[in-house]
């Protein structure tokens, strides 16, 4: 019988590397076990699969992505799955092993992961959606893991609170408080001012085996806004919610500061060399504009500017009073998706799991990790 010609190994037309070649919005059930649990979590998925492509071939063998995929995930059903960006770095090495004239080969996952919550009052159970996601990247030796969240919270702007605060302490001293009687009285509720539904993204990167939290990486956006919201509340928990998010004031800036100092506290057996991606977006209420801020990092740079702010707070002098007057940001309560990789002329240029060049845009977050009992979800 007369051989077929492969027609993917020929000569392109134009002898021009590529990137990324491979598959997108692959659906797949995804069954994760948990350590103190019988029941796994399933998950639908969606995945994407690439690889380089060389100058001198026409195409990629596509199948070869999808069946790599449906070997892993059934491998899976005989053996446990606990960390969901090792599978997605378990992919991407068959991948890669398949493609023999690929250099790299890029994994993406990503979920929408139920979280079971309780009103902070009346305790009604209700749940929650998390965008969870997950990368792996895999060259020739080494695989580099990308898990991360987004999570949905609220924020108060400190600066409309501080105009209002101001407007009361002129309205209490006009029903015969004194100026200090009214500061203190000022101080003591939450005084108005207009609120943000905020989205708080965090991903880390990490190496071969290293895994990360994703149930931690959840509770760091969660608490780095003025406060969680609910998908159900009664009276007595609206109160509360309103209370804490006003008593609780944050900057687009804080979140992400705030972001950064929990996950240098949080995640001490992270090296140094690790990368941390950290992103708010304010939806604002009075503005048609939304606010953003980002911080891109290695692990110890991170630990080198919160180490130099606490040796700098040690040897200063007692603030002055107008530095005591400032607002500051407080650390708040519990409870998109990633910008696309920036282009180069290279055929290999790196993602979001590869080591961001000073020169180079921050990486975008891209997906995934332990689902651990931190979290517990049904």
């Amino acid at each position: 019988m007369e051989m077929l010609p492969d027609v993917q190994a020929c000569q392109p037309e134009y002898p021009i590397n590529l990137t990324r070649v491979g598959l997108t919005g692959v659906k797949k059930l995804v069954k994760v076990l948990r350590e103190d649990e019988d029941r796994p979590i399933v998950l639908i998925s969606n995945f994407e699969v690439f690889v380089d492509l060389p100058s001198d071939r026409k195409g990629a063998n596509l199948s070869r992505n999808f069946e790599v995929i449906d070997e892993v995930l059934e491998e899976a059903i005989n053996e446990p799955v606990y960390v969901i960006e090792e599978l997605c770095g378990e992919i991407a090495r068959r991948v890669l092993s398949k493609h023999e004239y690929a250099t790299r080969a890029e994994v993406k996952m990503k979920s929408e992961f139920i979280v079971e919550r309780s009103s902070p009052v009346t305790k009604t159970p209700g749940q929650e959606v998390v965008d969870i996601f997950a990368e792996a990247v895999a060259r020739e030796g080494h695989v580099r893991k990308l898990v991360g969240a987004e999570v949905v919270g609220m924020t108060a702007c400190p600066c409309a609170q501080e105009i209002m605060r101001d407007q009361v302490i002129r309205e209490l001293a006009t029903l015969g408080l004194s100026p200090e009687e009214a500061r203190d009285f000022a101080a003591k509720l939450p005084v108005a001012t207009h609120n943000q539904r905020g989205r708080g993204m965090i991903s880390i990167q990490v190496c071969d085996r290293r895994c990360v939290s994703l149930g931690e990486i959840i509770k760091i956006i969660e608490r780095s806004m003025s406060s969680r919201v609910f998908g159900l509340l009664k009276r007595p928990d609206e109160a509360v919610v309103v209370q804490r998010a006003h008593s609780n004031p944050k900057f687009v800036e804080d979140c992400v500061r705030t972001m950064a100092q929990k996950v240098v506290e949080a995640f001490t057996d992270l090296p140094d060399d690790a990368v941390v991606i950290m992103k708010q977006i304010n939806e604002e209420s009075i503005h048609q504009h939304n606010a953003f801020a980002e911080r891109s990092a290695t692990m110890g740079e991170l630990r080198a500017e919160l180490g130099a702010e606490e040796t700098a707070g040690c040897c200063a002098s007692s603030p002055s009073p107008s530095a005591a007057a400032s607002p500051s940001a407080s650390p708040p309560s519990t409870s998109a998706t990633t910008p696309s990789s920036p282009s180069t002329s290279s055929s290999t240029p790196p993602s979001s799991t590869d080591p961001p060049s000073p020169s180079s845009p921050s990486p975008s977050p891209s997906p995934y990790s332990k689902i651990d009992s931190e979290v517990p979800t049904k």
